[in-house]
């Protein structure tokens, strides 16, 4: 792999990716004409496999890609659990909810949600829980992408804010002119361009041990410093107690959390009927399944040839462990910038995070459209299409700016506990709603709000009372140490509380109900005299009907 100039092939691959998806959304907009196309062309237009594919996309974002791999990298079996995990929880989420999210009209949880509990109420919960859930997402995602794009083009750290809003700039293009559609062409072509990437690059790092998995997990080990505990659960949180009830906590929330992102469930609105939704599994497990496959080779790969101190150094977190085994792997003059590798990985990076950011971002704008202005859930309303698509690229090109405004002032700053901000709302509160409003009857309105406005300030307070915020090297204040709750991720206290405040709020309403039925008028079965039947009249001559009169 070495010879030529890596800056010039990031160069040249980065401005290929952009025009081609642009391209892509100039074609997807022509066809973007009412709201039904707009938020939701994307899976109903591509058949199982190329809405299984856009699925996959919108699903691998840089926490999987850089987050994984510096977890494998640093942690070892535990690296590879959460990798596990992240395959299964897509696969969770297309056999239990691929099928009944499935629903003509509905392009937002708010939708759902409205249609199926009847109560219009539960909209501006949603949408809050929404944009609690994506916004810090989007953040990591974008500054994410503008790092990427300053390390290809070999810039200063000064160039950091300008690499962001230019990215922030291509993502609000995307979703605002493409719409669910062309959004989806996007993350089809991430689906090829990060593959290819990833299997070349393991392939490089097995080669280099003889083709063996074992003797590579072996290096792996033995270049750790940690001994047989990289080979057991357990290294990232230790084996204390604490430590054990944090992995559960961890592994719970990744797998609970992951199925139920808004940017994932609002793919799976469009899809035509159940039989695309089964056939659409395969298309999108396989390739998530191959790039974690390939995440964890790379994690090991960075291990082995780098060193667990090395990689630690570099970033507490090991995010710049899938780039660093790069400069291993094709060392050449001048540093890993050069590298022919470095530039076809660092392109498949800024291809995730940046079709990532488009998807979230439309997915928070759909969301603040309809959500937060009362909107029925089926079609415009009785306002225009035009109206409703032009409202919708405003709150994108709002979105958009309060993110890269967002980006700019956190820089780097508490990137993995915004992820854990949002996976373990998304577990806590986002999964309870759906699960009890899909197959719980009698659940109400009350019951979602019950859900999302008592569990969502304990999340803060237990999240700011934990390592994540104090007292860890990946914390957001790492050189205070004032936490009081012992666990990095609340997810083993806040799921289960998530859920029961979701059985006492259908408990409430039904008893609300019961007692509004009870203390009402006394309703009396009385004859109610019809029309006179007239020969020749349609149906059977009758005299009076009984019917219940208040």
């Amino acid at each position: 792999m070495t010879g030529g100039d890596g800056q010039s092939l990031a160069v040249v691959v980065f401005l290929g990716f952009a025009a081609v998806s642009l391209l892509l959304c100039g074609l997807a907009a022509a066809d973007v004409d009412d709201p039904e196309h707009f938020y939701a062309g994307g899976s109903a237009a591509f058949g199982p496999i190329g809405g299984g594919l856009a699925i996959a996309g919108d699903y691998i974002s840089a926490a999987t890609l850089l987050s994984t791999t510096g977890a494998v990298a640093l942690d070892g079996a535990d690296g590879m659990l959460f990798a596990g995990a992240t395959v299964v929880s897509l696969y969770l989420v297309m056999r239990i909810l691929g099928e009944p999210l499935r629903r003509g009209g509905v392009f937002t949880l708010g939708d759902l949600l409205t249609d199926r509990l009847g109560d219009p109420s539960v909209r501006r919960a949603l949408g809050v829980v929404c944009l609690v859930v994506l916004t810090p997402l989007l953040l990591v995602q974008l500054t994410t992408a503008g790092r990427i794009m300053a390390a290809m083009f070999g810039l200063p750290d000064g160039a950091l804010n300008a690499c962001t809003i230019t990215g922030g700039a291509l993502m609000i293009c995307y979703a605002a002119f493409g719409g669910m559609r062309g959004v989806g062409y996007v993350q089809i072509l991430k689906v090829g361009v990060t593959l290819t990437a990833l299997l070349l690059l393991a392939g490089i790092v097995l080669a280099r041990y003889g083709w063996s998995p074992l003797a590579l997990f072996n290096a792996a080990r033995d270049q750790s410093g940690a001994g047989a505990d990289y080979a057991r659960p357990g290294l990232h949180f230790g084996h204390s107690l604490a430590g054990r009830l944090d992995l559960i906590s961890f592994q719970a929330t990744l797998l609970v959390g992951a199925a139920c992102l808004p940017h994932i469930t609002m793919r799976l609105h469009p899809l035509r009927d159940a039989v695309t939704a089964r056939r659409a599994v395969g298309w999108a497990v396989g390739p998530v399944a191959v790039v974690c496959a390939g995440v964890v080779v790379a994690g090991l790969g960075a291990c082995a040839l780098i060193g667990r101190d090395a990689v630690r150094a570099a970033d507490p977190g090991g995010s710049t462990a899938l780039l660093m085994v790069t400069g291993a792997l094709d060392p050449v003059a001048g540093g890993p910038r050069h590298s022919m590798l470095f530039a076809i990985v660092a392109c498949a990076v800024f291809a995730t995070t940046l079709a990532a950011v488009a998807g979230i971002t439309l997915a928070a704008a759909s969301s603040i459209a309809r959500d937060f202005r009362g909107r029925p859930a089926h079609g415009a309303g009785s306002r225009s299409a035009a109206r409703e698509i032009r409202r919708a690229r405003v709150c994108i090109v709002l979105v958009g700016a309060v993110a890269v405004v967002l980006s700019a002032v956190l820089a780097d700053r508490g990137r993995l506990t915004l992820i854990t901000l949002s996976f373990t709302v998304a577990a806590s509160v986002l999964a309870p709603i759906l699960l009890y409003a899909l197959f719980l009857p009698g659940y109400s309105a009350t019951g979602v709000r019950w859900t999302a406005y008592g569990t969502l300030p304990l999340i803060v307070v237990l999240l700011c009372g934990s390592p994540a915020v104090t007292g860890s090297p990946v914390a957001v204040f790492p050189g205070h140490d004032v936490h009081w709750f012992p666990l990095q991720t609340p997810g083993l206290i806040t799921i289960p509380v998530g859920f029961l405040l979701g059985l006492v709020g259908r408990t409430r309403s039904g008893a609300v109900r019961q007692h509004a039925w009870q203390s009402g008028p006394k309703r009396s079965a009385l004859p109610v005299p019809l029309r006179p039947w007239r020969p020749g009249s349609a149906g059977r001559p009758q005299e009076t009907r009984f019917e219940k009169r208040g």
